[in-house]
């Protein structure tokens, strides 16, 4: 049954005329009999006894008419939830990210979509690039913001990958730290520190860069929380590296200097999804408010360096 008949099945049952049918479609009176024929047809069974002065149902048609409502409601009611995902007026976003992305980038992010498409059911949650996309390739994030660097390269099979920033790094100082001050340091200034390190992918970024440097750094004091890093360099008992995301949720009894990108090579941060597929149009948004989070996030981090 094509619901184009149904709708003039409808139209004509509620009105009791062809003719007051047609009108209201804006269709001619014979177009309108033509399709309750074919309903008819299709239906094998008469739907409307014709009367000197319009119409009536029969029992088949009164049968039909209950099912027809049903159909053509859900078809309003389709029509309308794919006019909600397309304006953002419903659906859901489902975003994953890394630790220190959600220190600043993601809330902005989030923030900022939410308050212009407050409909829109947002989810995130937290874990390791490595794992983000591990749930990205079986669906269950729609997007995942993930780092990347040469020491550990991301595998970009099925990934359509979205460059927001380079996230550079400052190393944590205690407050009365000599260094304290000196603008952009080099590595090779702290070949002599003490270090307090994790277990996470930041100490991959401290050896290698120390390696590289010349020296292999001396980490005496290990814990994997960032707040208890925090910390104990603010107790004076070492230092630490923190990435720039993370430079708004640092203690303020701790001192931040830049380290030279050429020791410490930036890590990359790219909004991922996956490709060969269509992105739903709350991914689509949500993208450009994580640009201008990126934005805004660069330029702070840039003042900082050059202040």
């Amino acid at each position: 049954m094509d619901t184009a008949w149904l709708e003039v099945f409808r139209e004509v049952a509620r009105r009791g005329s062809f003719t007051a049918a047609a009108k209201a479609l804006g269709y001619t009176q014979s177009a309108i009999s033509r399709q309750i024929s074919s309903l008819e047809s299709a239906a094998d069974a008469p739907l409307f006894d014709r009367l000197p002065r319009g119409v009536r149902l029969t029992a088949e048609g009164h049968c039909l008419l209950g099912h027809a409502e049903a159909v053509l409601d859900r078809l309003d009611t389709a029509r309308s939830d794919l006019a909600a995902l397309r304006d953002l007026a419903g659906g859901r976003l489902r975003i994953g990210a890394f630790p220190t992305a959600d220190a600043s980038l993601i809330p902005r992010a989030i923030a900022a979509f939410q308050h212009s498409h407050p409909k829109v059911t947002l989810s995130l949650v937290e874990h390791l690039t490595p794992d983000q996309l591990t749930q990205l390739h079986s669906g269950d994030i729609d997007l995942a913001v993930v780092s990347t660097a040469p020491s550990w390269p991301l595998d970009t099979d099925r990934l359509d990958l979205h460059h927001l920033l380079d996230d550079t790094m400052f190393v944590a100082l205690p407050p009365t730290h000599p260094l304290v001050g000196q603008g952009v340091l080099r590595l090779a200034q702290l070949a002599e520190e003490r270090w307090v390190a994790g277990r996470g992918r930041l100490d991959d970024t401290l050896i290698t860069a120390s390696a590289r440097a010349g020296f292999r750094p001396r980490i005496e004091l290990m814990t994997a929380e960032w707040i208890a890093k925090q910390g104990l360099v603010a107790a004076g008992l070492g230092i630490t590296l923190i990435p720039s995301l993370a430079v708004d949720a640092t203690r303020p009894d701790i001192a931040l200097a830049p380290l030279h990108r050429d020791d410490v090579p930036a890590r990359a941060v790219y909004a991922a999804t996956l490709d060969g597929l269509t992105k739903p149009p709350a991914v689509t948004a949500f993208l450009e408010y994580l640009d201008t989070a990126a934005a805004e996030v660069t330029d702070e981090i840039a003042s900082r360096v050059n202040s």
